[in-house]
């Protein structure tokens, strides 16, 4: 696994770039991430769901800090779901990742003061190359008309679930047919959390992750679920 991992680009979606605060409801970002990390694990291959929980199927390193530290955490706690681990996993991931991107020079801490004695941490862009690059990948993936490649699609689909559009700079009829297309690639790239038993491991695994991530967050915002 190389590169920048799904968890910190939504991450970097999901905070303005200049103020350095986070554009969404931080519940459901911090969501987001975890789950985000869970669909890393089962496209390298690490994680995959048997049995009704998810297991770790190859347990050597990716090589990214984060995601091989909740590999091993998966490989040594008892089984437990995908909307057990989204949940479980969520607490602190933030602060790691924005800790990592820190220290590879993505975004810089500013700590500031509030009413004299609050401590609060702005995390303003410092290489804006990387968004700008994340960016262009979606722009590419909502209007080429085309199924993008396995990892933009499945970043796509984790802004279709936590409805992202405005972090796109969507709004309005634009936001509807952004959010149009991006469950288009969830569904194309088989993401879209309707799973087949007959298909592959990888793909079960991470709708089934989305699934999870998708009701966890309708529960954290006070949605109610659909009728039928």
């Amino acid at each position: 696994m190389t590169g920048v991992a799904l968890a910190e680009e939504l991450l970097l979606l999901a905070y303005d770039d200049e103020t350095g605060k986070a554009t969404m409801p931080r519940i459901s970002l911090d969501l987001g991430m975890a789950a985000a990390v869970l669909v890393e694990l089962a496209l390298a291959g690490r994680v995959a769901y048997a049995d009704g929980n998810l297991a770790v199927v190859d347990p050597a390193p990716t090589g990214e800090p984060i995601a091989d530290a909740v590999l091993a955490k998966i490989a040594a706690e008892t089984p437990h779901t995908p909307s057990s681990w989204v949940q479980r996993l969520r607490h602190g991931l933030r602060d790691r990742i924005l800790s990592d991107l820190c220290g590879r020079g993505v975004v810089r801490d500013v700590e500031e003061t509030e009413l004299g004695f609050i401590h609060v941490h702005r995390y303003p862009v410092a290489d804006a190359s990387v968004e700008a690059d994340i960016r262009r990948r979606l722009a590419d993936a909502l209007t080429s008309g085309q199924l993008p490649d396995e990892r933009t699609a499945a970043l796509a689909t984790l802004v279709a679930v936590l409805r992202m559009e405005p972090a796109l700079g969507l709004t309005g009829a634009a936001a509807e047919d952004a959010g149009r297309r991006l469950e288009e690639i969830a569904a194309g790239a088989g993401f879209s959390g309707t799973v087949s038993l007959d298909d592959s491991v990888v793909r079960p695994s991470i709708s089934l992750v989305i699934a999870a991530l998708g009701q966890a967050v309708d529960a954290a915002l006070g949605k109610r679920p659909a009728a039928g």
